[in-house]
């Protein structure tokens, strides 16, 4: 084992994947012998990354003394995560191990610009903190999910739809300064990431229910429509994070479906929340947004549902093509309009038109986590990032000199 493969980040992954949680079995995992494993351990621990915790078995076990299970420690630091929507907001405090140590939602309108938004996101960050006690020395990362396409190297919107005011824009450096001005920390500026939400939900929903599942597609219907996409275990974004944007596939029948992209003709416009609440309208049900929609599917109004079943077929059409070119084991239906009547549409033309060997071993399924997905898969992608080989050992000998 060479490089950064006999690295205390390294050791830390195989820790954290379970697949060596002793001394004796990292050893046997890597090659190293037993001063080397000792002495990377030591980092981990003194960085406060690592604890013992109860006593492993033993494998071919002779009545010595079981080794020490050694533990990734998910408290020693917290993740600040946000959701962000169309119209509203959810943020919260995260440990490393997922789990929400307090949150808040509310009202967030995306169209009031990024200077607005990101201001008041780091006040609701700083009052969460408040709020748990816990010192803003132990955020190590801010994770954020937005309702547009972003280059992920960059960090920046890219021609978002629905997002005006934000393409290109420098999130990442100006939520780190509203930040800085709300929460007092010492340090330097808190690495800040961020994705597109279908990317987001997709990491999050593949790691809490489909572990086992090596392609993992998923479809978030809202205000719009886009996917994400898993291939075993990490993101498929793309060159330049555009992987997964089927709202702005053509319909060649809806030439003049007028999409919020300028063109005419995409699936957004005809099939997503916001096209339901027009059609809902238009057919004299007053309908102002996709929560207005997501209202009428829960009270069973027959319009409603049957315009959500024609817009799942309408999606199916489309995914019938992308289910053939990824050959996924899941495809899971998301957000507000993710019911019943949309999921038979989009199984009904998906198993008329696709070939049976594409569909034999696809399970269509709905969302695991529901509104909690944006919140744990923006929190997992930050965590990912930094505890990963290269990232955990550049930190480690920052704080360890």
């Amino acid at each position: 084992m060479t490089g950064n493969q006999a690295s205390a980040g390294h050791l830390l992954g195989l820790i954290r994947d379970g697949r060596a949680t002793t001394r004796g079995a990292l050893q046997r995992a890597t090659g190293l012998s037993r001063s080397t494993v000792g002495h990377r351990l030591d980092q981990l621990f003194a960085a406060g990354w690592l604890r013992e915790g109860a006593a492993a078995p033993t494998e071919g076990s002779t009545g010595g003394r079981p080794s020490a299970r050694l533990e990734f420690a998910a408290e020693h630091a917290v993740v600040l995560a946000a959701d962000l929507g169309t119209r509203d907001a959810t943020a919260a405090v995260v440990d490393l191990a997922g789990t929400v140590l307090a949150e808040r939602s509310g009202e967030l309108l995306i169209g009031d610009g990024p200077s607005q938004v990101l201001d008041r996101l780091a006040q609701w960050f700083a009052a969460l903190l408040k709020d748990t006690g816990t010192a803003p020395e132990l955020v190590c990362g801010i994770g954020l999910s937005v309702p547009g396409p972003v280059d992920w190297v960059s960090g920046v919107v890219v021609q978002p739809p629905i997002m005006p005011g934000w393409d290109g824009y420098p999130i990442r450096q100006r939520l780190q300064e509203v930040y800085a001005e709300h929460v007092s920390a010492g340090g330097g500026p808190v690495p800040v990431l961020l994705d597109n939400d279908a990317n987001v939900m997709a990491y999050a929903e593949q790691r809490a229910g489909h572990r086992d599942c090596a392609a993992f597609l998923l479809v978030k219907v809202s205000t719009g429509i886009g996917a994400g996409v898993v291939v075993d275990g990490q993101l498929y974004r793309g060159i330049d994070g555009g992987a997964g944007d089927i709202g702005h596939i053509r319909l060649h029948d809806c030439p003049d479906a007028l999409c919020m992209c300028g063109s005419y003709g995409c699936l957004a416009a005809v099939a997503s929340g916001r096209a339901l609440a027009r059609q809902l309208s238009d057919a004299g049900t007053a309908t102002s947004s996709v929560k207005g929609v997501r209202d009428h599917l829960a009270a069973g109004h027959p319009d409603a549902v049957r315009l959500a079943r024609d817009a799942g077929r309408r999606v199916g059409e489309v995914l019938v093509t992308v289910v053939t070119l990824l050959n996924p084991g899941v495809l899971m239906i998301a957000g507000d309009l993710a019911g019943t009547p949309f999921v038979t549409g989009v199984r009904e033309l998906l198993y008329q038109r696709a070939m049976p060997r594409t569909t034999a071993h696809l399970s269509v399924v709905t969302s695991q986590l529901g509104e909690r997905a944006g919140i744990a898969g923006a929190a997992a992608i930050v965590v990912e990032d930094l505890y990963s080989p290269d990232r955990a050992d550049a930190r480690l000998a920052a704080l360890l000199g």
